[in-house]
């Protein structure tokens, strides 16, 4: 009876988080509408084709290498040595359920990674040296992090840092991966004038970019929840029900906070209001009470607000918001654990010792990503490049590196050597060559 009653367990263990892993995969699907919605529909099909490479590409990086790396065996809590292409039983794992189920969910975390930076580097970088970039995140940066904090054996993991779902080991690493990304690629051509001031280059699609929210938010109740790897933990209702009040606050006050900066709520901002919460309660979901979770995902939406202007001061080109969505939102999920942790929290009589771990423990994976990042992309541009040219820029990424437009009703445009000039543009312009709106220049 006992023996039946234990496979009856698995069996629902397994089937959870094989629904788990489904829903986080489906997550693609919501990063590649937002981040399409986002940018001009010029460059629109070479996102999704990024994001997809992200899925294949990327997903076979973490087959072969980087679950070894992640989960395998190791001494000195930094990198695991064992189980590459899945070849081993993962037994200091401790699992409760088949390692493929375990691997599926994991693999959809780290293709997630990767898809992050796919945003931040929009509208100006090559394809070929992206993918590049996206097998070396899934099978070596991504799960070199992970190894620290979700191994048994990672330093940061025996040091007893909180990082239930990833605010730190996805989402800090993924945002300032982006940053540093970014600032080797360089900016959009028109992006900022020669003071330094930004100008706005709206996205074509806002509506599509909501559906994506939308999509990412569905997609998180199998982030979250999934994450307890058990279908018998009854701690899932709360873990779901902390994870979407954060969304609802962080979009929530993205509208009221954008009214009160400018007049009007922006739709951009509610939209990453929302993420920025969901992001933000990734790391404690488990482990905060509802009204916490609350503040927390409050907070981030105002934080991603004020962090959209703080990239642009840096004169770095974030065209869908990755850095203050993932990299702000997320380092600030990691040190609210310290904060609102039901039981170790400062402001529930835990002390200080919580707090610090947590602060070293998202220092020290954000550290790691951005630099790793920056020499990945520093030795990308100086051996095969990174960016394409201004002419192909200007023809629109679907056109240069594909050969086709999103959209069937679209102009064909001239290519390369035939384009305008930023300065010499004709009257008639197609939108998509438009690198301005006239008079914005809100600094968001």
């Amino acid at each position: 009876m006992e023996q039946s009653l234990n496979q009856l367990a698995m069996g629902i263990d397994t089937v959870w988080v094989l629904v788990a892993a489904a829903l986080v995969f489906f997550m693609e699907a919501g990063f590649a509408a937002l981040e399409a919605g986002f940018i001009r529909a010029k460059n629109s099909i070479n996102i999704i084709m990024k994001v997809f490479m992200d899925c294949t590409v990327g997903m076979l990086g973490y087959w072969a290498v980087g679950f070894g790396v992640m989960y395998g065996l190791d001494k000195a809590g930094i990198i695991g040595i064992s189980d590459f292409f899945l070849q081993g039983e993962a037994a200091h794992l401790g699992l409760k359920i088949p390692l493929y189920a375990y691997w599926l969910f994991q693999a959809a975390f780290a293709v997630a990674v990767a898809t992050i930076v796919s945003g931040a580097v929009a509208e100006r970088m090559k394809f070929a040296p992206y993918i590049v970039f996206s097998f070396l995140a899934t099978a070596i940066i991504y799960p070199m992090a992970g190894h620290w904090v979700w191994n048994p054996e990672g330093w940061l993991a025996k040091m007893g840092m909180v990082d239930f779902a990833g605010s730190a080991a996805v989402h800090a690493v993924g945002g300032w991966a982006s940053l540093a990304a970014i600032i080797v690629l360089g900016p959009r051509t028109g992006k900022f004038n020669a003071d330094g001031s930004p100008n706005v280059i709206p996205g074509h699609n806002l509506p599509l970019a909501a559906m994506g929210a939308f999509m990412l938010w569905f997609g998180w109740f199998g982030f979250n929840p999934g994450s307890s790897l058990s279908g018998l933990d009854m701690n899932i209702a709360r873990i779901a029900v902390t994870t979407n009040l954060a969304a609802a606050a962080g979009g929530t006050i993205g509208a009221i906070y954008t009214t009160l900066k400018w007049g009007k709520p922006d739709p951009s901002m509610v939209i990453n209001g929302c993420l920025a919460g969901l992001v933000a309660i990734t790391a404690g979901c488990a482990s905060v009470s509802p009204v916490s979770a609350v503040i927390i995902g409050a907070i981030a939406g105002v934080l991603v607000v004020e962090a959209v202007g703080w990239v642009d001061h840096l004169r770095a080109d974030d065209p869908v918001g990755a850095v203050a969505v993932h990299g702000f939102c997320g380092t600030f999920g990691v040190l609210a654990v310290g904060f609102f942790h039901s039981e170790k929290g400062l402001l529930n009589g835990g002390g200080w010792g919580l707090l610090g771990t947590q602060a070293l423990g998202v220092l020290s994976v954000s550290l790691f990503a951005f630099i790793a990042t920056y020499i990945v992309f520093s030795v990308l541009k100086a051996t095969v490049g990174i960016r394409v040219t201004v002419e192909e820029e200007l023809d629109g990424m679907d056109l240069a590196e594909h050969g086709i437009a999103a959209y069937s009703d679209s102009p064909t445009f001239p290519t390369h050597s035939g384009a305008p000039s930023l300065s010499n543009l004709p009257e008639s312009a197609p939108m998509q060559w438009t690198q301005l709106t006239p008079t914005q220049s809100s600094g968001k």
